[in-house]
């Protein structure tokens, strides 16, 4: 297995085990114990949908300090186009990159850049009859995670490019050493990232070994350091070499329509993008070309770290599109476009597996059954677990007791007479008053 990085992370302190984070993780990778959230750390895919719907703001995203850019000699941002979605009445996007080397860094790269590049690279692998439709996007870093974790059968629709994000941060880095001579291991290329999700992209990369990524900045940490310096400019320098089909990724639906195609599909939000996912894995959308699917509602624009509203973002993107060219990058030969290519195959990243032995497997699979018919059907969310099924699983997995179900508890303790007033469903006293009948039967096994 991998190594496992996470960029979203609980607090304890601040978590009040209200259940909501369990019912909206698309992986069911949270359990609530003993009256505390848990993170199974190898079902996470850092999509930061819990720290969206937590009302305690118990669950918080990992990123590097501004400071860091302090350890380099020479320091590269590389803003995602997402980034010029958070300022009211941007009609210039050299603002944004000028107030961001008068923040302290040496240069500018914008990811936008290498968007174009990945469109017009994807455009080609279409047309030459390369890849087998339809295409899942390998854009959102949340959603190759979701694939390999949830739907490992489609791992080989994933489209096999970099992100925008790791593309241009080896370009920026090849340039910046190769002008200045300065050794690539003293340039920082830091991305400002408006989702978790990036953060464990770039420290954990899929489908090839290393990024050339050194730091990931939070745009909302970002943003008040960069609106200073902005309404500080009178001339912006001209540094933007972006145009609309780059900036244009920021939204939903702004990589698809870049392929110049109409067969192609653009869903955003987790929920969403399930449905999708489902459906493509019971093959019912062969007639489409291209799969566009971001976790975050709205596309990166709605990403847990930035600063906007994502609708009021995504329509200062579809604004700022009138002061722009159509596209100004493409891919120049066939050595740059191996140069984007994974070279590692997506997996399975069997993280939903019962069991090595396939015997013991079915065994386990046979007990989740018959368990499942015992319990109520409701997937309430009172035991801890995010569906009755998840809740069978734990069992079987020795992870939970048949009596973590609420409905389960009344029923045994009305049956031997008790009270339901004198039960507490998570105490060791209401574990010990319960009938052990169901639970010894599980031992067993």
């Amino acid at each position: 297995m991998d190594p496992i990085y996470h960029s979203v992370t609980l607090d304890e302190d601040k978590c009040k085990g209200c259940t909501n984070c369990i019912k909206r993780c698309p992986t069911q990778a949270i359990r609530v114990r003993d009256g505390k959230a848990r993170i199974i750390s190898e079902r996470c895919i850092d999509c930061g949908e819990c720290i969206r719907v937590c009302p305690h703001r118990a669950k918080r995203a990992i990123y590097d300090p501004f400071s860091k850019i302090k350890d380099f000699q020479y320091t590269i941002a590389l803003p995602a186009p997402t980034l010029y979605g958070q300022f009211n009445n941007l009609s210039d996007i050299d603002y944004v990159l000028t107030g961001l080397l008068d923040m302290g860094f040496d240069e500018v790269y914008e990811v936008s850049k290498s968007a174009e590049v990945i469109s017009d690279a994807t455009r080609r692998l279409i047309k030459e009859g390369k890849l087998t439709p339809p295409i899942i996007s390998s854009a959102c870093p949340a959603m190759v995670r979701l694939v390999r974790v949830r739907f490992p059968d489609l791992c080989d629709k994933v489209l096999p490019l970099v992100s925008p994000m790791h593309l241009a941060a080896k370009r920026a880095k090849e340039e910046a050493h190769g002008r200045t001579g300065i050794p690539s291991a003293r340039i920082g290329v830091f991305f400002i990232s408006p989702c978790p999700a990036k953060v464990t992209d770039a420290k954990n990369p899929i489908g090839f070994e290393k990024s050339h990524v050194d730091g990931v900045l939070s745009m909302a940490d970002i943003y008040p350091r960069l609106v200073d310096k902005m309404n500080r400019i009178k001339t912006p320098r001209p540094i933007a070499e972006s145009g609309i089909i780059g900036v244009s990724w920021a939204n939903s639906g702004g990589e698809s329509s870049a392929l110049i195609r109409e067969q192609y599909l653009a869903a955003d939000g987790m929920e969403n993008v399930m449905k999708v996912l489902e459906q493509l894995e019971d093959e019912r959308l062969t007639e489409l070309d291209f799969i566009e699917l971001n976790a975050c509602p709205g596309g990166c624009v709605g990403g847990v770290m930035t600063v906007e509203n994502p609708y009021v973002a995504k329509a200062r993107i579809q604004r700022l599109r009138k002061y722009l060219p159509v596209s100004i990058n493409h891919v120049e030969d066939e050595r740059e476009l191996e140069d984007m290519t994974w070279n590692e195959q997506l997996q399975d990243a069997g993280v939903l597996q019962l069991s090595d032995n396939i015997m013991e497997a079915m065994t386990m699979l046979s007990d989740i059954e018959r368990i499942v018919k015992v319990l109520p059907d409701l997937d309430c969310g009172s035991c801890g677990a995010p569906s009755c099924r998840t809740l069978a699983e734990d069992i079987v997995m020795g992870k939970a007791r048949l009596n973590d179900c609420i409905f389960i508890l009344r029923a045994e303790a009305s049956s031997a007479g008790i009270p339901v007033s004198a039960l507490e469903p998570h105490s060791d006293s209401s574990q010990e008053t319960a009938p052990k009948k169901e639970e010894s039967s599980n031992d067993d096994k």
